[in-house]
């Protein structure tokens, strides 16, 4: 599979009362062609704002750079790149309620979203004709039964309040994947949705992600969901990445030790709960070098230096850490 989203030492910062908060601090990411790529990290890491890096959509507070976001060899901080985000880059958000409008019927809303992102086009047909809002109308009802939404007929003349979480994140799934996307970037999509919703949504993203060859890009907190549906697996830390690995050898061999702690964090049936001692560095000062440092077991002086570059100790398996040895999580 080869290489399609490619982010080199990106930095975000936002201007504040407070001051400049670092949230991004020379983050280096990829993700290939095809795959579902797991973003983990506790609330404040900044995968949100990575996502919204790519995406294009970070407030006006933001300061982007040094570094770089590359789309298919294409430059996205760099020029108009309208007919690349939300076409194909599209969203997923964590709130489908907060994304409808509520003054307009789902069929309104998918409607006005293919009138400026439908990848139809009617031979003889000039702007937005009535060939192209057939062929657009039957996409839609197709896109709903795709997502198993019954009587989409019925369902498109409603209003988001009248549908059920569940039912509206299903709708946004097909928003999303209408455009027919290269990457879909899908914000924490389970959070407001309870146990047994979520693990229908994430079956079904990712067999429709799967079946159009569209690379998802999943960022959560939950690392059980992780498991669940990713490829491969991204954590980060206070604006850092740390490890990136294939899901399975990422749960068996972590070898960051925030990772480790971090998987040795989670409850079991045998053992008391073991947290992670310290504290999460604040943005607007944080420490030199590896920001996991003051808390980290393995740390010397050289973590307080500029971080090295990712290092590769097996195939596939990637952390970029002074000290990268296994970490035993039993």
């Amino acid at each position: 599979m080869g290489l399609l989203l490619d982010i080199r030492e990106l930095s975000v910062a936002f201007a504040t009362g407070n001051g400049m908060a670092r949230v991004l601090d020379a983050v280096s990411f990829a993700m290939r062609q095809g795959e579902i790529m797991g973003l983990v990290g506790e609330s404040g890491c900044g995968k949100t704002t990575l996502a919204r890096a790519v995406l294009g959509v970070l407030p006006e507070t933001a300061v982007v750079g040094p570094g770089g976001i590359s789309f298919d060899g294409r430059d996205l901080l760099a020029g108009d790149t309208q007919d690349v985000r939300g076409r194909l880059i599209t969203f997923i958000p964590q709130d489908p309620l907060g994304a409808f409008s509520p003054l307009f019927t789902i069929g309104d809303q998918m409607g006005e979203l293919m009138r400026w992102k439908s990848p139809e086009r009617v031979a003889g047909e000039r702007g937005y004709g009535r060939g192209r809002r057939r062929a657009d109308a039957a996409r839609i009802l197709a896109a709903l039964r795709d997502v198993q939404l019954p009587d989409p007929e019925r369902l498109l003349r409603k209003y988001p309040h009248e549908l059920s979480g569940g039912q509206r994140q299903r709708v946004m799934i097909a928003m999303a994947l209408l455009p027919e996307p290269r990457l879909v970037i899908a914000d924490e999509p389970t959070t407001a949705l309870d146990v047994t919703i979520q693990a229908q949504i994430l079956k079904l993203l990712r067999r429709l992600a799967s079946e159009r060859g569209a690379s998802v890009l999943f960022t959560t907190h939950d690392l059980g969901t992780a498991w669940e549906i990713c490829d491969r697996v991204t954590v980060m830390y206070a604006g850092q990445e740390a490890e990136t690995a294939e899901v399975a050898d990422f749960f068996a061999r972590p070898r960051h030790p925030y990772t480790g702690m971090l998987l040795a964090s989670l409850p079991t049936s045998v053992a008391a709960l073991r947290g992670i001692p310290g504290e999460v560095p604040s943005p607007f000062a944080p420490p030199p070098g590896c920001r996991f440092h003051p808390r980290c077991p393995r740390a010397t002086e050289i973590c307080r230096e500029p971080r090295i570059a990712s290092a590769e100790p097996s195939p596939g398996h990637h952390v970029r850490c002074h000290h990268p040895e296994v970490w035993d999580v039993a």
